[in-house]
């Protein structure tokens, strides 16, 4: 079986890496934007293209002839759109799910293929290995043909904007107003890769903070 791989995400190359000690399938891995050329993949005509971690547009031309599958962390048609992972942390849930879905030409609202439940609690390399883990489970679940699509509710759900680096300073307002879970949730959602937290100093520097915890 011949499958295209493409995300540049930390988790979703582990996800791939594994999915390449599998020596029924032949695997072609796209890292970068500019490495994805339709022509190639063409000439390659894989059953399934993997769009973990994939932060772009995918052309119609993909969707319309492949099996396009996303993986994003949320419970769709919940929390839609970017900063899937922050959007949930800052609204103080504990639990969400994976979910892979067939793309097509509208946002994140494809037929669900697979979900499976994991925890948003712990550090975000924590919840980095999580989606790993239950990445790979379901992706073999699926090369295995072990799902059974199922059409997205009608219901209309908030489609949220992926943050910005500056949506990441803790404000005065915040520190004032705010309580403990709410800033240690913000901080602890935004360890590496993302623009860590940080607060603006009295001479206009940013001091960074990184981890944290909550004392009495």
């Amino acid at each position: 079986m011949k499958i295209v791989c493409v995300g540049y995400r930390s988790w979703a190359l582990s996800i791939y890496k594994e999915l390449k000690k599998n020596k029924k399938l032949k695997i072609l891995i796209i890292d970068n934007k500019k490495k994805l050329k339709i022509k190639k993949i063409l000439n390659f005509d894989p059953k399934f293209i993997l769009f973990y971690g994939w932060s772009w547009k995918v052309s119609n031309s993909l969707i319309d002839r492949y099996k396009c599958i996303m993986l994003h962390p949320s419970k769709l048609p919940q929390y839609k759109g970017g900063s899937p992972i922050q959007n949930q942390i800052i609204e103080g849930k504990k639990k969400s799910a994976i979910t892979l879905f067939r793309m097509n030409k509208h946002f994140d609202a494809g037929n669900i293929i697979l979900q499976k439940s994991f925890s948003l609690e712990g550090s975000i390399e924590t919840i980095f290995n999580q989606i790993t883990n239950v990445g790979i489970e379901l992706t073999n679940k699926m090369l295995k043909g072990k799902y059974k699509e199922k059409k997205q509710p009608n219901k209309k759900y908030k489609i949220y904007k992926r943050r910005k680096p500056k949506d990441s300073e803790i404000t005065l307002k915040e520190l004032k107003e705010k309580k403990s879970e709410f800033l240690f949730n913000k901080i602890r959602m935004l360890g590496g890769p993302y623009p860590n937290a940080f607060i603006r100093t009295k001479d206009g520097k940013k001091l960074f903070i990184k981890k944290v915890r909550i004392g009495k």
